[in-house]
């Protein structure tokens, strides 16, 4: 595959401060893309991943936004546009997680993680899939979590929300597809260095097939993988170490 795949394209990466987020970024500069770093309050970190691109003869800007906020997608994206350009790729990476049970998460804290993890995402895709169509390219790639399939460890508004990215997922990607513009999920569970555990993350690899959790850049390598395949739409695609088959 060409390292340059995404030359003179725009990549906007919610939550690419940290973990999975960061790899991808990365790896999308190394693809060729000129890169949207988004950071919710951690703007070092985020100036981090810039710098990583930067040192690698690639170009980045790290860009905050509290994507809970109903107007703040939009905003988003005007930074980006007014930064770099109109966006051709965007992974909607950026997640909230409070571990809860059904009687501990009531009806603000189930809206808080729903802003974030599912109106945030929709309003992002909303607002840059017109441009994508009218150009006939454009990727798409929310990140979901195995907690869609199972209901998972951290708690039902976790799991709602990432189920949700799914239906989301399939309706974009059957209307989009003619234009050009791929949309799909990528769903990782027990990544290390995401800050999803609700306890030691050791006590948790016994559930895992493979015998070990995660590593942010497998996960970015097959997010690489799905935005490189103007093929490849519709899907939800599994990253866990053998815990789930969906």
């Amino acid at each position: 595959m060409s390292g340059d795949q995404f030359a003179g394209r725009v990549a906007l990466v919610t939550g690419g401060s940290g973990g999975i987020g960061a790899e991808l970024c990365v790896g999308l500069s190394g693809s060729g893309a000129t890169v949207a770093v988004h950071y919710d309050t951690n703007r070092e970190a985020a100036e981090r991943v810039v710098a990583r691109i930067a040192d690698a003869g690639g170009r980045a800007v790290a860009l905050g936004a509290d994507l809970g906020d109903p107007e703040a997608p939009d905003a988003l994206v005007d930074s980006v546009q007014a930064e770099l350009g109109e966006v051709d790729v965007l992974a909607a990476n950026a997640g909230l997680n409070r571990p809860g049970t059904y009687e501990q998460v009531d009806a603000a804290a189930f809206d808080e993680t729903l802003a974030v993890n599912l109106r945030a995402p929709y309003l992002l895709a909303r607002r840059v899939l017109p441009g994508m169509r009218a150009r006939g390219f454009g990727r798409i790639l929310f990140t979901s979590s195995v907690a869609a399939f199972t209901g998972g460890i951290v708690g039902p508004d976790y799991a709602s929300s990432k189920a949700g990215l799914h239906g989301l997922t399939h309706f974009l990607a059957s209307r989009s597809a003619p234009d050009g513009v791929t949309v799909n999920a990528i769903a990782p569970a027990l990544i290390e260095e995401t800050g999803m555990f609700p306890r030691d993350p050791g006590d948790l690899v016994s559930r895992v097939p493979v015998g070990r959790l995660g590593k942010p850049g497998e996960v970015a390598d097959l997010a690489l993988a799905i935005l490189r395949n103007g093929y490849v739409t519709n899907q939800v695609i599994s990253i866990n170490g053998g815990m789930h088959p969906g």
